[in-house]
């Protein structure tokens, strides 16, 4: 039974040239509060929450009064919440241009500034039983500690996608400058130079992109048309090899090609198309790579033909290093889909426009 196409070599993440101190990395990267994500709003919200059930539970004498306590508290939390991630957002330039402690600052005095705000709503909305609490000085200096523990959850967060991209660099290189497919690349072109001098050209023209990319810093993000002329490349310098083995179709929407992805994301995957699904094809076979829009989103669908033949063992790095980098840069708001069917393998990604 045929493996499921993956390409143990392949790992494949962005990231070239980020910087590794703590400090560098807090004061390089804009997305540490680029807050105003499903995923973000609903985890800091979530903990607001969990906070303020547990904080109530020490002073409710009975569960009808937690459940009154809650619900007042509710009325603070949430709008202040909000409105912290909202200023973060606005202001996560210059706050990325900040030192750690002076970002730490600010997200302390924004988050009390929003408690205080909210419990003055709650105030003026007539609700008397939070004159309990004394007053808005709890609220306030609740907000702050919560503030300053949500910013050092992004601070880890992005600390954490740093040694990522470190090891991903490396894998990289490795990948992308493998022996054997420069080798083949090369062999394939000096076959040409005497019978088809600009054809060979054109190969040596599609390598020195593959690897202009591949050793470039190309920033967090590409659009989906970059990737996909990139994935044309590749696989225009694979034709040479495997001539009429290999056939592509393309099924292109125009409107999907200002999609965000991270740099690097489809290569890998027509290359472990081209291994899995070609190469160890007597007969070769067919690879379609579609994009299309749906709602506001961008759908992206990778298939090729697959055979009774085994195909060499991979391990599901690259697709994992696929669906991992794509959370990383949209978090929930991405989708990554792998699945094998009777006669193809087939990889959906979904990405918002």
């Amino acid at each position: 039974m045929p493996v499921t196409p993956d390409d143990p070599t392949s790992t494949n993440l962005s990231g070239f040239g980020t910087p590794t101190m703590p400090d560098a990395v807090t004061r390089s990267h804009p997305a540490l509060f680029d807050v105003c994500h499903v995923g973000v709003v609903l985890r800091a919200t979530l903990f607001a929450h969990a906070v303020l059930a547990v904080g109530v539970l020490f002073v409710a004498p009975t569960p009808r009064a937690w459940a009154l306590g809650f619900a007042l508290g509710a009325g603070i939390v949430m709008p202040a919440v909000l409105a912290w991630l909202i200023a973060a957002c606005a202001l996560k330039v210059p706050l990325s241009r900040m030192s750690a402690a002076a970002q730490a600052a600010v997200s302390a005095a924004l988050g009390a500034a929003c408690s205080g705000a909210g419990w003055a709503l709650a105030m003026q909305a007539g609700a008397g039983d939070l004159d309990r609490i004394g007053g808005p000085v709890g609220p306030t200096v609740a907000g702050a500690a919560l503030a300053l523990v949500v910013y050092q959850w992004l601070r880890m967060r992005a600390l954490a996608r740093t040694p990522a991209d470190t090891t991903a660099q490396l894998a990289e290189l490795q990948s992308r400058i493998r022996p054997h497919f420069l080798f083949n690349t090369l062999n394939s072109a000096l076959a040409l130079v005497r019978v088809d001098p600009q054809r060979a050209e054109h190969v040596l023209e599609d390598l020195a992109e593959l690897f202009r990319v591949a050793l470039t810093d190309t920033g967090d993000s590409v659009t989906l048309d970059e990737e996909v002329e990139l994935a044309k490349r590749y696989l225009a310098i694979e034709q040479i090899r495997f001539g009429s083995r290999l056939a592509v179709t393309w099924d292109l929407d125009r409107s999907a090609g200002s999609a965000r992805v991270p740099p690097l994301l489809l290569q890998p995957l027509v290359e472990n198309a081209v291994r899995h699904g070609i190469e160890s094809a007597d007969d070769g076979g067919t690879i379609r790579v579609r994009t299309r829009v749906k709602g506001n989103r961008a759908v992206i669908s990778i298939a090729n033909s697959v055979t009774g033949a085994p195909s060499r063992p991979g391990q599901g790095m690259a697709l994992r290093n696929v669906q991992d980098r794509l959370r990383l840069m949209h978090d929930v708001n991405a989708q990554f889909e792998s699945r094998r069917d009777v006669d193809a393998f087939r990889v959906q990604i979904v990405v918002p426009l």
